[in-house]
């Protein structure tokens, strides 16, 4: 009788483990290069699995791309497990960094930008593309609605944790209009996130009604809101209980347990399991006990020298140039996306008070899709939600418009333009 479990043989685990060896050897090889240039880590990484994969290995030795990533099933599985375990780590450390307050002071600017820079752009996804043909984009799931929903993210995601980077890389982290950035984006992180629970719920069952689909939203936003606001308290109350076994043996044990509990209830409840990783990493990011705080090092560290790197090479792996990219679709939605973001960011920034150069400052800061924009290909491509030609437009929008973000605001602090106009 089968048990599940995946039995290689030891040439199989050798196989397994050189195509380990040489992902994660090229994520930390090209991240380190990138990084070294000044440029998002995070896309030496993609490229550092890029090489190995079909555009280029695949091209120049196919056989040595079967051979080492595309001829066993069980090995592909287990690639699979680690790009998974990767996506919810990621997702688990990027919570760290999310605040739960917001200046009073730069509210106004905020909610500004997030109607200007989050809704409308969002709202032109998924209901102003006349001129696309979602047929030609939607994946095997065969979901427009769930399309559009995607679409509409696509246009108005902003990652945190590339423009944060950026931010440490120029010196920048401690300005107002850091800090502005970063609540403007988590904030949109969290509806955003709601948005991608919802069209992922879309297309694991039946077709939903409008009741069906409302309720998939209230039990997100209940499953978020509800465990920002429970979970914290119970867990001042059972960290130092004698009964805790698991925090006595060891805090990164407990703070990794409390992570896929969360992932584990996110997907009884039918929402993304992703956001139940980032709804564990905000809880534990925000626990002040000297022991967690260190744990939360320790595991970030852990993370991104291992699994993360990996997740990352292996999204740079399935890229195909070759086969499943198209010029036309990758430049037109990269020119309308980057036009919709800014333009309603500065919009919404203008209406606040701000003059120009600061208002195309924040457009171009909100603009970098980096890591979320990348999660969001991945996520819905295994959804069957997009197919392999919009997932490749997805990936290299991420990458162009976090390399533009970096190059505007190196250039601004370089001549030492203001940010943002003074209160």
């Amino acid at each position: 009788m089968s048990t599940g479990v995946i039995n290689l043989t030891s040439f199989e685990i050798t196989r397994f483990l050189l195509a380990f060896l040489l992902l994660l050897a090229g994520a930390h090889v090209l991240g380190f290069v990138f990084q070294h240039f000044r440029l998002p880590r995070v896309i030496g990484e993609i490229a550092g699995g890029f090489i190995f994969g079909p555009t280029l290995l695949g091209l120049i030795r196919p056989d040595i791309y079967q051979n080492l990533f595309a001829a066993f099933p069980s090995e592909g599985a287990l690639i699979s497990g680690l790009y998974w375990a990767g996506l919810v780590l990621l997702m688990f450390i990027s919570g760290f960094e999310i605040k739960r307050t917001v200046g009073r002071q730069d509210l106004k600017l905020i909610l500004a930008i997030l109607v200007g820079g989050t809704l409308l752009p969002f709202y032109f996804g998924l209901f102003g593309l006349p001129f696309f043909n979602f047929t030609d984009l939607v994946g095997q799931a065969g979901n427009i609605l769930a399309l559009k929903i995607i679409v509409g993210i696509a246009i108005a995601v902003t990652s945190i944790p590339v423009i944060s980077k950026i931010f440490i890389d120029l010196g920048l982290a401690h300005t107002r209009f850091a800090k502005v950035v970063i609540a403007s984006a988590t904030i949109e992180d969290v509806l955003l996130w709601t948005a991608l629970s919802v069209a992922t719920s879309l297309v694991t069952g039946n077709e939903l009604s409008g009741a069906g689909l409302v309720g998939k939203v209230f039990v997100t936003i209940l499953f978020f809101g509800l465990g920002l606001w429970l979970i914290p308290k119970l867990l001042t109350l059972v960290n130092h209980s004698r009964y805790n076994f698991i925090f006595k043996s060891s805090t990164i044990g407990y703070s990794l347990t409390i992570c896929f509990l969360l992932v584990a209830l996110a997907d009884l409840l039918e929402v993304n399991l992703v956001f139940g990783a980032l709804l564990a990493g905000i809880i534990i990011g925000s626990q002040t006990d000297p022991r967690i705080e260190s744990a939360r090092h320790l595991i970030k560290e852990v993370a991104l020298a291992s699994f993360v790197p990996l997740y990352f090479a292996i999204v740079g792996l399935k890229l195909d140039l070759v086969h499943h990219f198209s010029l036309s679709l990758f430049l037109v939605f990269l020119i309308f996306a980057t036009l919709i973001k800014i333009t309603g960011t500065m919009l919404g920034a203008r209406l606040a008070g701000q003059s120009f150069l600061p208002s195309l400052n924040l457009g171009l800061a909100m603009n970098a899709r980096g890591g979320p924009g990348i999660v969001l290909a991945t996520i819905t491509f295994e959804a069957g939600i997009i197919n392999e030609f919009f997932f490749t437009t997805l990936i290299l929008t991420a990458i162009v418009t976090s390399l533009v973000a970096g190059r505007w605001l190196g250039l601004v602090n370089e001549h030492k333009w203001p940010l943002l106009d003074a209160q």
